[in-house]
């Protein structure tokens, strides 16, 4: 039997320091505002990318752009990661999850607000 495991579940119990709950409390911050960031943003992109709206419902033509640039926002995300030294590798699918539903939440709510406005002028 090899000693690897042992020391894996030792270092796996031990307690953190305060400098580790630290860099862990930053990444997820960062985290959460690239997620928070790119959702405005592409949502103002799928604003202004899917077309005119039409006065009388409030839709674009094409709404299918936003719900594509929506999926491109969200993946983006890995590569936004890697630049500002976030370690993605280490998000579980849970921590995925957070990420992808941020995303959405600011893209709906960007996007609905800009039609909302674009309708009553």
């Amino acid at each position: 039997m090899s000693e690897k495991p042992i020391e894996e579940d030792t270092d796996k119990t031990r307690p953190r320091t305060r400098a580790e709950k630290q860099v862990e409390h930053r990444n997820r911050i960062k985290r959460t505002l690239v997620a928070c960031f790119m959702g405005i943003l592409v949502g103002g992109l799928s604003f202004y990318l899917s077309g005119t709206p039409d006065l009388a419902t409030g839709l674009q033509e094409n709404a299918i752009i936003g719900i594509l640039l929506l999926a491109a926002g969200v993946v983006f995300q890995k590569y936004v990661f890697m630049f500002i030294g976030v370690d993605y590798m280490e998000l579980s699918t849970k921590d995925w999850f957070y990420q992808s539903f941020m995303t959405f939440a600011l893209w709906f709510m960007t996007w609905t607000i800009l039609l909302t406005t674009t309708v009553l002028i």
